[in-house]
């Protein structure tokens, strides 16, 4: 409930007679409520009751509007306003003191100040044109840019326009803030009777994330808004944001499609704007306002974001101290200037209070704040009931507070809530601005504590809502020895049930876990001594069959190292003993006695040289290694392949390594300095395969592209393409240098070295040929193939049937020792 209205003596002259008037018209009505009325009227319930107040006579609108609200005579309202008018003009000018001021200060302008409104006249026409347009519009603006006052004076006034057509008339424009709980306000989202849409104009847009706690209320209030999109609703809603939240519209897929296009941004004014700002509300007053004085105040706010309530504010105070009818230099000197006057109005305010107040007024102005959660703290509007004190003198104290910061400005008292005057005394106050960084971390609790605590007496007291675990020694930790100070009674009471119901938990939870830990060391005991039996028992199974593995390895370890070091792996893991442990190094190190291991990738090719003692190998890592087979030393890594190298050769002196890739080219090696010889090119497509002629003065080499190119290795030309199509993959020459070998798809074919023709096509195989290899009786080659088979051909009969050979699945390839008896 709101404080009574002062009492009015009619005899003090017309405009309080008017204003009592008024009074008797609202209570014939039944007394409504200024905030339902600002409901019907579009103007706020501060206006309304400043109209009533007695102070001045409200404008002709304002006063029409609280007449209708009441269900009074327009007409006969009017005439009287004109005759109290009349009237007052009529008497002695009124001290200055007495006048009314053409600034608004921190507080924004309403509907009935349209008079006093200047700079965004353009701004509100793109307004008007815009939510004509779309059903759902907003407006986006830093915070002080005067985003409430372009919808309460800018736009409120021009839906009201008399000559509008009847079409364009709203059926009513109503002004509502979605506050903690925006459910309550859902009333105001239903159309009005009449011919035309009811607007529903949604102040401080931010509090939708800033204040309401519960994202299923707020889901279903921006439910109720979208709908307005939709075809026949008769409502037209428009959104006034604060830009550091605009963010936020993208979570609802459907609200940021709506807005797509139907967004006003409100940018700094220009400087005729601010000039119009500035001067001309004076002018309307009779007023003047010094040259240097504008200059001065252009000057300062036009780089300055956010500073129209600053600039509002510190004209205020100029004109406290104005001379005559002009606003000084001097004056807005004395107020504290842009960045002071705001700080100068509260701190005098502030030391105008008694210690006890000046602490209480801490604890009401933090009451005000949301901290802000990666954006900039936020003003948080307040039931009047949650500064309710535990004694009645607290709650004097309370009310000469509320009525001191409000008398300065810095607060407003609308219908029971209390607000901050703007967002800018969070940042132009320094003390405030102190208190809030200082106990941050605890406001935001105490935010937390509120809502929790309204939730909990809603739900008539329920256990189930009290905190518990580590919100509660949070909230604890907060509040303890302080409660009295900071918290409201309800607030108190849930934290006093909480912190009670928390210890009764944790006794009937000690209790219970000394009950359960007797029982359980009584178990633990006898189930130690089993365990401890059953332990030993087993601990000697796992001795036995860990000494029987690493028997079994170590007599495995010569002819199968690989099962060998598998055996003694799983003895180790049985008993890991002294006696495992020496098996299964012993294994591991002759299991790696042969292994050659040093590439990345797949090995595809190997080659022993003539002496046996190097081994070269080739891999898909595009590299080529060399090996010394009696110290399994690694002799050097050849690399200038740029892909997959196929396949290698020594030359019968083991001087020239060929190598061949898929890089289409075959390179020549040293193989004593290890570097490149020569890169041999002509095949256009993967080399398969390379081989020496016996007396070394030729090189053939293979191929995807279906060719055979035979090349001389001294002089790196090339002399003789052999046509082996549809392609090649090896390559072998017989002992006597004459007969050479080239695979096909699923063939082989001999060629004569000399003539370079083709002597015969050995078929037989069901599956492409991998490699093969001649031996040394000039009279017989091993074929490998995909198709798991090895086929042993002789060279003297070849169109006789193959021997086949039998071959371990599931694939088959080779490498034949330098005297080519053992492959």
């Amino acid at each position: 409930m709101g404080r009574p209205e002062k009492p009015i003596d009619p005899q003090d002259g017309p405009v309080a007679r008017f204003a009592y008037e008024l009074r008797k018209l609202r209570d014939e009505a039944g007394a409504p409520g200024y905030r339902s009325m600002a409901r019907r009227t579009g103007y706020s319930a501060t206006t309304l009751s400043q109209a009533a107040g007695g102070e001045r006579l409200p404008t002709l609108p304002v006063a029409l509007a609280y007449v209708r609200a009441c269900h009074g005579d327009v007409e006969e309202w009017r005439h009287r306003w004109k005759q109290v008018n009349a009237e007052a003009t009529a008497l002695p000018r009124p001290s200055e003191e007495d006048d009314e001021p053409p600034y608004r200060g921190l507080e924004r302008f309403e509907p009935g100040d349209a008079e006093l409104f200047f700079g965004r006249e353009e701004t509100a026409a793109q307004l008007v044109e815009m939510a004509r347009r779309h059903r759902l519009s907003v407006v986006v603006g830093a915070s002080g840019s005067g985003k409430s006052s372009l919808l309460r004076a800018g736009l409120i006034p021009q839906l009201r326009r008399p000559e509008q057509d009847a079409d364009e008339r709203p059926a009513a424009v109503r002004v509502l803030t979605p506050g903690a709980r925006p459910m309550d306000r859902l009333d105001l989202l239903t159309p009005a009777k009449g011919r035309g849409d009811t607007w529903v104009l949604v102040d401080q847009f931010e509090e939708l994330f800033t204040l309401c706690a519960c994202p299923e209320d707020r889901d279903a209030f921006l439910e109720r808004l979208l709908a307005a999109r939709e075809p026949g609703s008769r409502l037209r809603v428009v959104l006034a944001l604060r830009a550091d939240f605009f963010a936020r519209c993208a979570e609802n897929h459907t609200l940021a499609a709506a807005l797509n296009d139907a967004t006003l941004l409100i940018g700094p004014m220009t400087a005729e704007q601010l000039r119009a700002a500035i001067v001309r509300p004076a002018q309307a007053r009779g007023l003047n306002v010094e040259r240097d004085l504008t200059a001065r105040l252009l000057d300062e706010v036009a780089d300055e974001p956010g500073a129209l309530p600053l600039m509002s504010h510190a004209l205020l105070e100029t004109w406290r101290r104005r001379r005559g009818h002009i606003l000084t230099q001097d004056a807005y000197q004395a107020a504290g200037g842009l960045h002071g006057a705001i700080a100068r109005t509260a701190e005098d305010a502030y030391h105008q209070l008694t210690p006890s107040q000046a602490t209480l007024a801490r604890r009401i102005l933090l009451r005000l704040i949301a901290p802000g959660d990666g954006t900039e703290d936020t003003h948080r509007p307040t039931p009047r009931t949650e500064f309710a004190a535990a004694d009645s003198g607290a709650t004097a104290d309370t009310d000469a507070v509320l009525d001191r910061l409000a008398r300065a400005r810095l607060l407003t008292v609308d219908e029971g809530t209390v607000f901050l005057a703007h967002e800018k005394l969070i940042t132009a106050w320094p003390r405030l601005l102190g208190w809030i960084d200082e106990e941050r971390g605890r406001v935001r609790l105490h935010r937390q504590l509120t809502h929790d605590a309204l939730v909990w007496h809603k739900l008539g007291r329920d256990p189930g809502v009290l905190y518990r675990g580590s919100r509660l020694v949070q909230a604890d930790e907060a509040f303890t020895g302080r409660s009295h100070e900071v918290l409201n009674p309800l607030e108190a009471a849930f934290l006093e049930t909480s912190v009670a119901a928390g210890r009764r938990h944790e006794r009937r939870t000690r209790r219970t876990l000394i009950t359960l830990a007797t029982l359980l060391c009584v178990t633990l005991i006898a189930a130690l001594v089993a365990y401890q039996q059953r332990n030993d028992a087993e601990n000697q199974r796992h001795l036995a069959i860990a000494r029987e593995l690493a028997a079994r390895a170590g007599q495995l370890s010569e002819q199968h190292p690989e099962a060998a070091m598998t055996l003694a792996l799983r003895g180790y893991r049985q008993a890991p003993t002294t006696a495992t442990r020496s098996s299964l190094l012993s294994a591991y190190a002759r299991f790696y006695a042969n292994q050659f291991t040093g590439h990345t990738k797949t090995v595809t090719g190997a080659a022993f040289a003539p002496n046996g003692h190097i081994l070269a190998t080739a891999s898909m890592d595009h590299s080529v290694k060399l090996w010394d087979t009696r110290s399994h030393r690694l002799l050097a890594t050849l690399t200038g392949h740029t892909d997959i190298v196929n396949s290698v050769a020594f030359s019968p002196d083991g001087r020239t390594l060929a190598t061949a890739g898929n890089d289409h080219s075959v390179k020549l090696w040293d193989t004593h300095s290890h570097r490149l010889l020569a890169t041999l090119t002509g095949h256009t497509n993967t080399v398969e395969g390379v081989a020496f002629s016996p007396d070394g003065r030729t090189l053939a080499s293979t191929g995807m592209d279906g060719t055979v190119r035979l090349w001389r290795p001294r002089t790196h030309e090339p002399l003789a393409t052999l046509n082996a199509k549809p392609f090649g993959s090896a390559v072998v020459f017989s002992p006597d240098g004459r007969t050479l070998a080239s695979t096909g798809k699923d063939s082989t074919r001999l060629w004569n070295v000399t003539s370079r023709r083709p002597v015969a096509t050995l078929t037989g195989h069901s599956g492409a040929v991998t490699s093969q290899a001649s031996f040394a009786d000039r009279h017989a080659i091993l074929r490998v193939d995909y198709d798991i088979s090895v086929t042993h051909w002789s060279t003297a009969r070849p169109r006789t049937r193959p021997a086949p050979i039998r071959a371990p699945k599931p694939f088959v390839t080779f490498v034949a020792s330098s005297d080519s008896t053992a492959v």
